[in-house]
C-alpha cells in the first residue's frame, strides 16, 4: 500500500485538488473552515513591532492571508511555504493578485526547507498538519521552535475527530459518505479530496501536536471549536534569557 504521508503522494492529492479546492472546501465544510482560519489568526498572540515578517506553513490556497493582513497591518510579508504548486497558483491568481509584493512562496516539503533560525515574528498553519503522522509532527514542532523569534507567535488549527460529540456519528457520515459521494458525481470520479476525510480521522486531535511543540520549549493553549470537529494550539516562544 502507498504510504499516503510520504511527501510525493500528498504533492500530488492536493496538486490534482487545487483547481476546485476553494469552492470544495467552503461548500462541503458548510462554511467552518473559513471560520476557523479567522480564529485561527484571533489565538495568535499580540505581536509588537512594525514590519512582521512570518510563515504561512502548508498554506494551500493562502485563504488565512486575508484574515491575517486584516488582524495584523504591521505584517510586511509573509512567506508561504507548500509542497503543492498548484495550490500556490491558484491562490495568487484567485485571491491575492492585489497582494503579491507581500507574499512569497516556498515550494518544497516543509520538513525539508531549509528556513533560516529565528526568521519569523509568527508562524501560522490551517489545515495542513493532518498530512504529517506523528513522526513527522515531531519534526514540525522543532521546526517551528527553531524559525521563530524569541517572543515570536504561533497559531496551528486541524479539522479533527470530535470523540464524545453526540453528532459525531454524523459528522462521521459526512466525511467518510457524504463527500466521496460528492465527489464522484460532481468531479468527474476523482478519488482526491477523499483523502481529506482519510487524513482527518487518521490525524485525531491536537493535542499529541501540542506536547511536543511543549517540548520544544513553547508555550502552548489548546482550543477546540464546534464541539471539537476541528482544534487548535496556539502559543508563544519565550524571551531568550
Amino acid at each position: 500500500m502507498q504510504d499516503i504521508y510520504d511527501p510525493s503522494y500528498v504533492k500530488g492529492v492536493f496538486d490534482r485538488c487545487s483547481g476546485r479546492y476553494i469552492a470544495f472546501s467552503y461548500a462541503c465544510s458548510l462554511g467552518f473552515t473559513e471560520r476557523w482560519r479567522r480564529q485561527s489568526v484571533e489565538a495568535l498572540s499580540p505581536i509588537a513591532g512594525d514590519a512582521l515578517c512570518g510563515y504561512d506553513l502548508m498554506a494551500g490556497t493562502g485563504e488565512v492571508w486575508p484574515h491575517l493582513f486584516k488582524a495584523k497591518p504591521n505584517i510586511e510579508s509573509i512567506t508561504a511555504v507548500d509542497i503543492s504548486s498548484g495550490m500556490h497558483r491558484r491562490a495568487m491568481k484567485r485571491l491575492h493578485a492585489m497582494r503579491s509584493e507581500k507574499i512569497d512562496f516556498i515550494e518544497d516539503d516543509v520538513l525539508e526547507s531549509a528556513l533560516p533560525d529565528e526568521s519569523a515574528d509568527f508562524v501560522i498553519s490551517t489545515f495542513g498538519l493532518k498530512t504529517f503522522n506523528l513522526d513527522q509532527q515531531e519534526k514540525l514542532a522543532s521546526l517551528t521552535a527553531r524559525v521563530l523569534k524569541p517572543g515570536g507567535v504561533y497559531s496551528f488549527i486541524e479539522a479533527s475527530d470530535p470523540k464524545g460529540w453526540g453528532l459525531r456519528p454524523l459528522y462521521l457520515f459526512h466525511l467518510k459518505r457524504v463527500l466521496p459521494l460528492v465527489e464522484k458525481t460532481m468531479l468527474r470520479g476523482a478519488q482526491d479530496f477523499s483523502m481529506i476525510g482519510a487524513y482527518c480521522m487518521n490525524f485525531g486531535d491536537i493535542r499529541p501536536f501540542a506536547e511536543k511543540l511543549e517540548e520544544e520549549g513553547l508555550l502552548a493553549e489548546v482550543r477546540p471549536y464546534f464541539f471539537g470537529c476541528a482544534t487548535g494550539v496556539s502559543g508563544r516562544k519565550p524571551e531568550s534569557g
